[in-house]
């Protein structure tokens, strides 16, 4: 699984997110090709959260 298709699968604008906070973005990409989607989920949980609503992915679209 990419960064792209994770965050696709959590519903989150990756344009709109890099965009936004591209700190925050190229710090995520980073850690989430270091380890299993899995663990970088149960690391952020929260934070995941927080970012798809802000950044939300609008409907019918997947970037």
């Amino acid at each position: 699984m990419t960064f792209e298709e994770y965050l696709i699968s959590k519903k989150i604008d990756q344009n709109l997110f890099k965009n936004s906070d591209s700190d925050l973005f190229h710090s995520w990409e980073t850690m989430f090709n270091l380890i299993h989607p899995v663990s970088f989920t149960e690391q952020n949980k929260f934070i995941v959260n927080k970012i798809r609503r802000k950044y939300p992915m609008k409907e019918g679209l997947n970037s």
